[in-house]
């Protein structure tokens, strides 16, 4: 992607949806810290009720909380410590510090007590391990890089730790961030809180563990092809991808320049628009009245997105469109062509695995990481490192070199664009299942049946990965838990920088389907 292209897609387009309001994004972080949260629904509650409530607290609640003086920060990362502790076989984290996230939460408090407001002033948060933190050890899920501390942070993480909030730990990953599932041989098997026989989804993993299970209240995390909306979909998150370019990818470990993105995992969609406004500087938008979908159009491809899904998923999922109609949107039948999902497969693994070696050299050379990309491979278990000398490695036997590279980039990823402007002149936002079946079996997790058929894991993936290579930003939320108890979401794709509408539209989708219970 072109610094052009990217200046782009971090600029919110003038685009307005009917009954949607419109967003100032010059009142900055003004407008977010000085919010009185009044909707996010404890505004008046006890001390006591907080205390023991705090890990069911979101973002939004748990700021209000902090905020009002219903529960220190201190106390709430002290439940939350606990938590983390009674829940370590989820695997869901590969470094916390106990201290240092203690001496950040008694800080926070000493702050609000001196009379500072911030948007997430207290409030923690995780961390995938593919984000650079400073003085915290950074692996990427390897075991080459154990005893790498970084002197600086990411960008993003800058972001929140400047808006107030506590790193409250490095959460487990796919090595280097190349799978789907959440396997890591090297720091543990993931789990999903809602099976513990089952996958979480990756490469976020321990994100969508951490944060399904109540041990944080929000989590970044990094999507190339689906790594933040598979594991939302699969846990029972929210999980939002932005428009490559809207959030920082600086001093986050990389597969390709052009799919990549950072993004967040919450259990709402109001605390992922906190996130992104924290991480743009925009402004926060306030929430609508009412959930009434009136004016909204949601455009749906049954050809593309429910040609390969388990009954139970789609049988939710029409179930979720009479919802949305009964609430006044407008459902749209759309076709993305008979070819779409030929084209999109080829050009977003094509671009995938060709600039997965260029880009991870370059990020270890600029930012001072004490290992090659060799050493790195090398190191790599055996699963991945067989994906790598299959399709990474130019000397390997299914590259695509530069000419294929040019036709995916010229080509195919134009059509695709193409395509979804046309769907998006007709629509505000398409709907989808984001994953065709709930989360599979740890031990059948590479291959499993879907709509009857053996599939491989990449079928996880199918219908997330066009966004990223047509550039959409991409929020999921949870639709429902089917009838084995497993949650599976709901995926909305919006056009190219038109983020802020998404996420509103989202809130309001959100509203009209409701929330699902919690783990047990």
């Amino acid at each position: 992607m072109s610094s052009t292209e990217i200046g782009k897609a971090g600029t919110d387009k003038s685009h307005t949806v009917q009954g949607l309001p419109s967003v100032d994004r010059r009142e900055l972080m003004k407008g977010v810290a000085a919010m009185t949260l009044a909707g996010a629904g404890i505004a008046n509650i006890g001390s006591a009720h907080a205390d023991s409530a705090a890990h069911e607290m979101g973002v939004l609640d748990a700021a209000s909380a902090i905020k009002s003086g219903a529960i220190t920060s201190e106390a709430y990362v002290t439940k939350l410590l606990r938590r983390a502790r009674d829940h370590a076989d989820l695997d869901a984290f590969i470094t916390i510090d106990d201290t240092a996230v203690l001496q950040a939460a008694r800080a926070a408090d000493k702050d609000r007590a001196a009379g500072r407001t911030a948007p997430l002033l207290g409030i923690p948060l995780s961390v995938k391990d593919s984000y650079m933190t400073q003085d915290l050890p950074t692996t990427f899920g390897t075991a080459v890089l154990k005893n790498f501390r970084p002197s600086q942070d990411a960008p993003v993480v800058k972001s929140v730790r400047d808006a107030g909030s506590v790193i409250f730990g490095k959460n487990n990953m796919v090595e280097m961030s190349y799978g789907l599932t959440g396997l890591n041989a090297h720091h543990g098997q993931p789990k999903n809180p809602y099976n513990k026989a089952h996958v979480t989804g990756g490469s976020s993993s321990g994100a969508g563990a951490s944060v399904a299970a109540r041990l944080v209240p929000a989590a970044l995390g990094g999507d190339t092809v689906g790594s933040i909306r598979v594991p939302a979909s699969l846990c029972g998150l929210v999980g939002f991808k932005p428009t490559q370019g809207r959030w920082s990818g600086d001093r986050v470990a990389p597969i390709s320049g052009t799919l990549d993105t950072t993004g967040v995992l919450a259990r709402s969609v109001g605390d992922c628009a906190l996130i992104d406004a924290v991480v743009t500087k925009g402004a926060l938008q306030v929430p609508a009245a009412q959930a009434s979908l009136k004016g909204i159009r949601l455009g749906y491809a049954p050809r593309q997105h429910l040609d390969v899904i388990d009954a139970d998923v789609e049988k939710l999922f029409r179930e979720t469109l009479s919802k949305l109609k009964d609430a006044g949107a407008e459902i749209v039948e759309i076709d993305l062509g008979h070819d779409f999902t030929t084209i999109a497969e080829r050009a977003t693994w094509g671009i995938f695995f060709h600039e997965t070696k260029p880009a991870i050299s370059e990020f270890l050379k600029v930012n001072n990481v004490p290992v090659t990309f060799e050493q790195i491979f090398e190191d790599l278990t055996p699963n991945i490192k067989g994906a790598w000398s299959t399709f990474v490695l130019p000397a390997s036997p299914k590259y695509f070199g530069e000419e294929a590279y040019k036709a995916f980039m010229t080509r195919d990823r134009p059509e695709l664009q193409r395509r979804y402007g046309e769907a998006f002149a007709k629509v505000d936002a398409l709907i989808f299942p984001t994953t065709p079946c709930t989360a599979p079996r740890i031990d059948t997790q590479w291959e499993f049946p879907v709509g009857g058929k053996n599939t491989s894991y990449l079928v996880l993936a199918k219908n997330t990965y066009p966004a990223n290579c047509a550039n959409l930003p991409g929020i999921s939320i949870p639709m429902g838990l089917t009838a084995n108890n497993l949650p599976v979401g709901m995926e909305m794709d919006a056009g190219s920088g038109r983020d802020t509408n998404l996420l509103e539209i989202a809130r309001r989708v959100e509203a009209v389907i409701g929330s699902i219970s919690a783990p047990v």
